[in-house]
């Protein structure tokens, strides 16, 4: 099965899965272990957008998620996931190493994707994944995961 056709699948799974439940926090949930289970990428999960009163700003705090232990609270404009919040667009990084300011939750991170979840206009959460391997995600990612996320945006 060639990529596209998985995530066509996936697409359906997952669309069906979110159709009759209104819980943001429940979808992202199951999207991530849909995902993860799927491609077998090294971490899979969800930043969303909070308010912090100790840091008297916004900050992406984890949401759900697969995968090893991560970052809890990220700043905007910080790493791949910060830059793609305050772009509000989808980055692709084939080498974290190469991004200036990559946030490095684990050494075993290779490349990301980060896709961000826009609501009425505004950034509400971005989907952040990483492979270990280098140049994993292109632009048939790119593709199918904003149509992934745009789920979760209703």
């Amino acid at each position: 099965m060639t990529k596209q056709e998985t995530y066509e699948e996936v697409l359906t799974n997952i669309r069906y899965l979110t159709s009759s439940e209104e819980d943001m926090i429940a979808n992202m949930a199951n999207t991530a272990a849909i995902l993860h289970s799927t491609f077998n990428f090294w971490w899979t999960g969800f930043y969303i957008v909070k308010y912090s009163v100790k840091a008297q700003r916004e900050e992406l705090l984890l949401g759900p998620f697969q995968g090893p232990i991560a970052c809890t609270r990220i700043e905007k404009g910080k790493g791949v996931c910060g830059t793609a919040w305050l772009q509000a667009q989808t980055i692709i990084v084939p080498n974290v190493y190469q991004f200036r300011g990559h946030i490095a939750c684990s050494s075993e991170s290779k490349s990301e994707i980060v896709v961000p979840i826009i609501k009425e206009g505004i950034v509400v959460a971005v989907l952040d994944i990483d492979s270990n391997q280098y140049n994993t995600f292109d632009q048939t990612d790119k593709k199918y995961l904003e149509q992934v996320v745009s789920y979760l945006s209703k």
